[in-house]
C-alpha cells in the first residue's frame, strides 16, 4: 500500500497519541522524538513491503504457464507467496499447525 509522506506523519501523530493516552506506556524520549521513530518505523516497513510485492509479482510472472492477473489462480498465488515473503523477513508468523 502506498501512503504519502503527510498520510504517513498523520499516521505518526496519531500513533503518538493512543501511546500518550496508555497508562501501560512510559515515554523515556519526548513526544516527538517517538513520533519521528514511529515515522521511520512505517517507512521502513513500507518499504520493504513494495519490496516483497516486487518479489511475488516476479514469482508469479516466472510460472511456465501465464497467469492473468486478476484470476482466481492468480490471487491464490499472490496470496500464498505474499505470505512466504512475510514470513521470510519475519514480518508474519507461521500458520498454526494445530488449526487441522
Amino acid at each position: 500500500m502506498r501512503l504519502t509522506r503527510e498520510k504517513i506523519i498523520r499516521l505518526s501523530h496519531q500513533i503518538t497519541d493512543v501511546l500518550v493516552e496508555s497508562e501501560e506506556v512510559e515515554f523515556v524520549d519526548d513526544r516527538d522524538t517517538i513520533r519521528q521513530q514511529v515515522v521511520q518505523i512505517l517507512t521502513a516497513t513500507l518499504k520493504e513491503e513494495e519490496k516483497i510485492e516486487l518479489e511475488v509479482r516476479k514469482r508469479i510472472t516466472s510460472q511456465k504457464k501465464e497467469i492473468l492477473e486478476g484470476s482466481e489462480e492468480w490471487d491464490v498465488l499472490h496470496r500464498k507467496y505474499y505470505l512466504d515473503e512475510l514470513r521470510r523477513v519475519g514480518i508474519a508468523a507461521a500458520p498454526d499447525d494445530r488449526r487441522s
